[in-house]
């Protein structure tokens, strides 16, 4: 069973950092894209950032110079590294691998319908 657990997350000031990450079992991380997205309160999710299985990285434009994804596939984790934040980036953030289904088609825009395997999420706070 495929299983992602989310953690990093915290309360931080306006323009401050965290790190989120991203641990992925019951499955090899190898070959599968992972993505990152976030929730505000009464918001549909919203896609941020993902990397594909050969490291190709792609981001969305509210994010782009801020945010950086990697992984590490000997950790089956994924992390994504959050710079500059504004308080308007308060919500859930949770992780997810994008079905293969899709595979070999353009991951952008990065679309949560076409991910699966949700975890529980991790706050982020920022405060102004």
């Amino acid at each position: 069973q495929v299983q992602l657990v989310e953690s990093g997350g915290g309360l931080v000031q306006s323009g401050g950092s965290l790190r989120l990450s991203c641990v992925v079992s019951g499955l090899i991380l190898d070959d599968r894209t992972v993505g990152w997205f976030r929730q505000a309160p009464r918001k549909e999710r919203e896609g941020v950032s993902c990397i594909t299985s050969n490291g190709r990285t792609y981001y969305e434009d509210a994010v782009r110079g801020r945010f950086t994804i990697s992984r590490d596939n000997a950790k089956n984790t994924v992390y994504l590294q959050m710079n500059s934040l504004k308080p308007e980036e308060t919500g859930e953030y949770f992780c997810a691998v994008r079905s293969p289904h899709y595979d070999g088609l353009d991951p952008s825009p990065i679309y949560y319908p076409d991910y699966e395997g949700w975890g529980q999420g991790t706050q982020v706070t920022v405060s102004s």
